[in-house]
């Protein structure tokens, strides 16, 4: 027998590094070059890996949670002696599950892009057992954990071993009332870029009140007219057609900034990304060249991609490349947000949720259908002034809703 070490491939787009987010084989199975071993995160796309080789796994390198270099050692594989050279050489196999991305910026020059390079680290003599919830506090706490003596068994870093290291602050996690959670897959993919987001972009929020009384009405009159099967009119399409007749007048708003290299890419098309929630957390699904739809189009678009995001099979086409986005927690929405924007655009618009409301009218108050927009804007580019004439212009539109279908 000889010892066939496998190490974690290049899985695509020049990325460096890759969260495990599960081991699908054990030490001491038998596996085949159809055999799935593993199952990465980057922040691209989620990735399960096939091994190479016929054989036995001998050793895994890296717990769930843990962060890998590409050409860092994965698995080691125990190989028949006999096996051919071929076998041994074969191309590592990985298949994307499906897409994590948030929308990035699109190049203005493709072929001036450079591929960062792949990090190859030196592989550590030994090797520093610690459970993921234990590796993930010592890095919060800004301690390397190879520096920890382990008192748990076969030397295993625990909670108790960060606390005598870096002080104990408050109880213990492991005390009764609480426990630790790793943040791992999606999830922390999420909690990057919206650090990244808050952290870099000067927030300014701007908050509107709509009657959407009419809209309503025409709303449920154009559903009760429509085609059996046919896509239901929520307000989203309402929303994402007034987006679109507001950007005519300001296009810079439907944009990507890139402070690095200080441009502002204005784009024609209107790619709309609808935020969305997901069993695996928020996913930005979107909706390509809305200005070349109608309202039924634009809702049958919107139901297709929310759709497939929710359920997991959206592709990377469909889960990048948005210029300008909507969130919305429909029922849940609230009266008012502060929605973080989608990095590199420079404007979200937020839907908060339709309430029955007094509204002055005529020298009295009537009952009227409302809800405000709550949207944020990258100050860099965009002003006050600007952002406030926006949505001023998605109002009208909204609360004139036959202005929609007159442009």
């Amino acid at each position: 027998m000889s010892l066939f070490e496998m190490r974690l491939p290049d899985v695509g787009e020049g990325v460096a590094e890759a969260e495990l987010v599960e081991w699908m084989v054990a030490v001491g199975d038998e596996v085949t070059p159809d055999t799935v071993l593993a199952e990465v995160l980057t922040d691209k796309a989620s990735v399960e890996v096939a091994a190479p080789v016929r054989g036995f796994v001998a050793n895994l390198h890296g717990e769930p949670g843990e962060i890998l270099a590409v050409g860092g050692p994965l698995i080691d594989i125990e190989t028949d002696a006999d096996a051919s050279e071929a076998e041994v050489e074969a191309e590592v196999e990985v298949e994307v599950l499906y897409d994590t991305a948030w929308p990035e910026q699109l190049s203005v020059d493709p072929v001036a892009a450079e591929e960062p390079a792949t990090a190859v680290p030196v592989r550590p003599t030994e090797r520093v057992t610690a459970a993921p919830a234990v590796r993930a506090r010592a890095k919060e706490m800004g301690i390397d954990i190879s520096t920890v003596p382990g008192t748990g068994a076969e030397g295993h870093v625990t909670h108790e071993d960060l606390d005598r290291v870096g002080g104990a602050s408050g109880p213990s996690p492991t005390s009764a009332d609480a426990r630790v959670v790793a943040v791992r897959g999606v999830r922390r993919q999420i909690a990057k870029r919206m650090a990244e987001a808050w952290a870099d972009i000067p927030h300014i929020t701007y908050v509107e009140e709509v009657d959407v009384t009419q809209l309503e009405r025409t709303r449920a009159e154009l559903n009760r007219a429509a085609v059996e099967g046919g896509a239901r009119l929520t307000v989203l399409p309402f929303l994402v057609r007034a987006m679109v007749i507001a950007i005519r007048d300001q296009p810079e708003l439907n944009a990507h900034y890139d402070h690095a290299a200080e441009t502002l890419t204005v784009f024609d098309g209107v790619h709309v990304g609808i935020a969305t929630q997901t069993d695996d957390g928020l996913r930005v699904p979107v909706v390509r060249n809305c200005e070349s739809f109608g309202m039924r189009e634009i809702a049958a678009e919107i139901a297709r991609v929310s759709t497939a995001a929710r359920q997991g099979s959206a592709t990377r086409h469909e889960l990048t490349g948005s210029t300008i986005t909507i969130t919305s927690l429909g029922v849940m929405g609230g009266i008012v947000t502060t929605p973080i924007i989608n990095a590199p655009e420079v404007a979200i618009v937020g839907v908060n949720k339709i309430a029955t409301r007094p509204v002055w009218m005529d020298s009295a108050f009537v009952p009227r259908q409302v809800l405000n927009l709550s949207s944020s804007f990258d100050h860099r580019m965009v002003d006050g002034w600007d952002a406030a004439t926006f949505i001023q212009r998605v109002k009208t539109l909204l609360e004139t809703p036959a202005l929609l279908f007159d442009h």
